[in-house]
């Protein structure tokens, strides 16, 4: 935190601009020596959150014409005295404006420093600076807005409420086992399971919500599977919107998984077209199938397509009644039964008590919307949408809230048991640590190494 750090904040290559972020106690110092502006009396105002045209040298070389954005602190992202330069875009410009810097006293900065610094200075918690990864990550509409609520701290306002139970809660314990003899309410365990059962509600409720916070997040994982020649690949190729998988009269032709992604309604669906399921003797379509089977087992939705008007085959029953839940069933080809029978007609002949069954047609693009609502159903639970507000979505913080509403339930267990208020206390003291590694309150360094590692360099 003594350091001055520097990096480039744009991307690596050729461009109309770079820019260059600086942060630290030197910052003001460096960028005095270095930088001449065209306005001098407006520069020695000190203002904030400014832009500055002037000449940048070493020594008595220009360096290049550039723009100084200066945000003194505590006002900056950081915490810290931050200037940004905005050089002309050649790398080698760019690069030697930075060698200039490091010369008179700054260092190059590590992966996601600058936001590690926002954090030990208190300008963000951890939950905060985890949203930032995720923003610039953000491949839909739906995973920007999450990020987005996450960073303003509507996420965290949810934590701390949870924290502010469990500590009121401790707090509790402690004043029943410290001066047991002061209030007979120190002593009711019907008022120590209440407190423990409101900590209880406010992490359950968080943790509803996380399923849809990962999936807007990361993504669904999506298998679509069926009998060989029901329109597997050409459901694909819709999806895609170009022609991603081979598409012939030919049974067998996918022989491997074809990975893809495609947004639905806002909703990042992570695609694997499979081979057809079938009975085979072909060694290479057999080992096609078993990955078909392997990818069922770790999908979050299963697209099982059979063809209207046939009777169900048993590897489709067997989908249906192992699954269940995670199936969609779309009856393709609905088009071939135009003027014979109705969609009404055709689901009667299904079992469609299991999984949900919507009459299909890749080539007519009927039933489309219908799977686009479906989807949106699944992932927001039957709930209106969501996604601008605070759900939890990162893996790590889900699995510490996990492990907090797994303590704050033993404690619950212990209290009910009648076991002493000490032992009580161990486990609302695990929630609370649990609690506090998700905003950082609590940390290893390690861990923060660990996460902040993950983020660019220049954020």
């Amino acid at each position: 935190m003594d350091d001055t750090i520097i990096a480039l904040a744009t991307a690596v290559g050729e461009g109309s601009i770079h820019v260059l972020r600086i942060s630290g106690p030197q910052a003001k110092g460096i960028i005095e020596q270095a930088f001449t502006p065209h306005h001098p009396q407006r520069w020695r105002e000190k203002s904030n959150f400014t832009l500055h045209l002037g000449l940048f040298r070493a020594g008595e070389k220009v360096l290049d014409e550039v723009l100084i954005g200066r945000m003194s602190a505590p006002g900056s992202y950081t915490g810290e005295d931050v200037y940004e330069i905005n050089c002309h875009g050649g790398l080698y410009i760019a690069e030697r404006i930075m060698r200039e810097c490091v010369r008179l006293g700054a260092r190059l900065a590590e992966a996601g420093e600058f936001t590690k610094r926002a954090f030990l200075n208190g300008k963000l918690d951890l939950i905060q600076a985890e949203a930032v990864v995720d923003l610039i990550s953000a491949k839909t509409d739906s995973s920007a807005d999450l990020a987005l609520a996450q960073m303003d701290g509507l996420l965290s306002q949810k934590i701390v409420l949870l924290k502010d139970q469990v500590m009121e809660t401790l707090a509790f314990i402690e004043a029943g086992i410290d001066f047991p003899e002061d209030d007979v309410e120190s002593l009711d365990r019907d008022a120590l399971l209440q407190r423990i059962s409101k900590g209880l509600e406010l992490a359950r409720d968080l943790l509803e919500g996380s399923k849809t916070g990962r999936i807007l997040r990361e993504g669904m994982l999506t298998v679509i599977v069926g009998q060989p020649n029901v329109g597997k690949s050409s459901l694909l190729n819709a999806l895609m919107g170009e022609e991603r998988a081979i598409v012939t009269d030919i049974p067998g032709t996918t022989r491997d998984e074809i990975r893809e992604s495609v947004t639905i309604g806002g909703i990042l669906l992570q695609l694997v077209d499979t081979a057809g399921i079938r009975e085979s003797e072909d060694l290479v379509e057999k080992l096609g199938i078993e990955r078909s089977w392997k990818a069922m087992e770790k999908a979050e939705l299963i697209l099982l397509i059979i063809q209207a008007g046939q009777e169900l085959k048993a590897e489709e029953l067997k989908i249906l009644s192992q699954y269940d839940q995670d199936v969609i069933v779309l009856i393709n080809k609905m088009d071939l039964m135009v003027g014979r029978e109705q969609a009404e007609e055709v689901l009667q002949n299904y079992p469609t008590q299991q999984g949900v069954w919507i009459p299909f047609s890749v080539k007519e693009n009927l039933g489309f919307k219908q799977l686009e609502r479906e989807i949106k159903h699944r992932v927001y639970q039957g709930k209106a949408e969501k996604s601008k507000e605070p759900l939890i979505s990162n893996i790590r913080q889900i699995t510490a809230l996990e492990r907090a509403a797994s303590a704050l339930t033993n404690g619950w267990d212990s209290v009910k048991n009648g076991l002493p208020w000490d032992i009580v206390s161990i486990d609302i003291r695990q929630a609370l640590q649990e609690i506090s590694q998700m905003t950082g309150d609590s940390v290893e360094e390690s861990l923060l190494d660990d996460i902040f590692s993950r983020f660019c360099i220049g954020k």
